[in-house]
C-alpha cells in the first residue's frame, strides 16, 4: 500500500478540528519558513506550541525541548525538520500514545501528524498511519488552510 495525503474534505476536516499545532523545528527566527508559517498559523486562531530545545519562547508560547515534554495534549504536530529526523518524531507521537494507555494522566495521543512541503518519509508516514494517525505529507499547513479554509 502506498501513502496517500487525505482528499480536500479530510484536510478541512483536520483543520477544522485541530485547536492546538506543536511545531517540531520552529525557529524563533522570524525570516524562517517555519516561524512565518506558525505566526500565521496563531493569527488564524491556532495555539501554536513550539518544539525546539535551547529555546524559551517562540511567537510568545513556551516552548519544550521534545513533544514528551508538553504537558498537555496537542491536536496535531507539525514538522519543520529534515526528513531524515521524520521517523524519530513519528515514534515520539507513537510512544506518547502507549503512555495515555498505561497512565491516565499521561499526554494525549497527537491526532494528526503534517510533515510540512518538500519534507518526504514514505515509510514513517506509513507508520504514523498504521499507528491510528492522520497524516499530511509534502504540503503546506499555510497554503492548505488558506486554500481550503479562506477562499
Amino acid at each position: 500500500m502506498s501513502f496517500a495525503n487525505p482528499d480536500d474534505a479530510g484536510l478541512r476536516a483536520l483543520l477544522d478540528r485541530t485547536r492546538t499545532i506543536a511545531v517540531v523545528g520552529l525557529s524563533p527566527q522570524p525570516a524562517r519558513p517555519s516561524y512565518r508559517v506558525a505566526q500565521a498559523m496563531q493569527r488564524y486562531g491556532y495555539r501554536i506550541v513550539p518544539v525546539r530545545p535551547l529555546v524559551d519562547r517562540v511567537l510568545g508560547e513556551q516552548a519544550y525541548a521534545s513533544l514528551a515534554d508538553i504537558p498537555f495534549g496537542v491536536d496535531l504536530v507539525n514538522v519543520f525538520r529534515a526528513a531524515e529526523h521524520v521517523p524519530a518524531i513519528v515514534e515520539q507521537c507513537l510512544a506518547l500514545h502507549s503512555l495515555q494507555r498505561s497512565d491516565s494522566t499521561a499526554h494525549r495521543l497527537p491526532a494528526a501528524i503534517w510533515i510540512q512541503e518538500g519534507i518526504v518519509h514514505e515509510a514513517a508516514a506509513q507508520r504514523a498511519q498504521d499507528g491510528g494517525m492522520t497524516v499530511v505529507m509534502d504540503r503546506c499547513i499555510l497554503k492548505e488552510y488558506v486554500r481550503l479554509k479562506t477562499a
